[in-house]
């Protein structure tokens, strides 16, 4: 149900900045994720269809990419990259520490969007 909530705030922001720049019509939302989320494609277009019915962005597709998970170590303040699969063994590759700190791989918002 997560999906809903965050499907119904990116459409709100799409439709309040609409009337400010003329758009006459949504034709995609780009959107990033982080890899983090849990937030699923599919849920989160299936829900964006339903709750955009009768509105400038109706039929509108939302283009996903999903953004990698970063992290910083606590000690050497490094910044790296993980894979998902490797979020319970983090090691920073510079010394070696395991505490650090998640930094990016959580966060969604609107890159851009298509109009007309």
């Amino acid at each position: 149900m997560h999906e809903l909530q965050v499907t119904e705030s990116i459409l709100n922001i799409a439709l309040k900045y609409s009337p400010a720049n003329k758009v006459k019509k949504i034709i995609a939302i780009h959107l990033t994720i982080g890899e983090l989320s849990e937030l699923e494609n599919e849920w989160i277009q299936r829900y964006f269809d339903y709750l955009s019915k009768g509105t400038l962005a109706q039929g509108a597709k939302l283009v996903i990419e999903r953004s990698p998970i970063r992290m910083k170590c606590d000690s050497c303040n490094h910044e790296f990259q993980i894979k998902r699969d490797d979020i319970r063994n983090i090691e920073c590759p510079q010394c070696s520490q395991k505490k650090c700190t998640l930094t990016s791989g959580r966060e969604y918002h609107i890159k851009h969007m298509e109009v007309m």
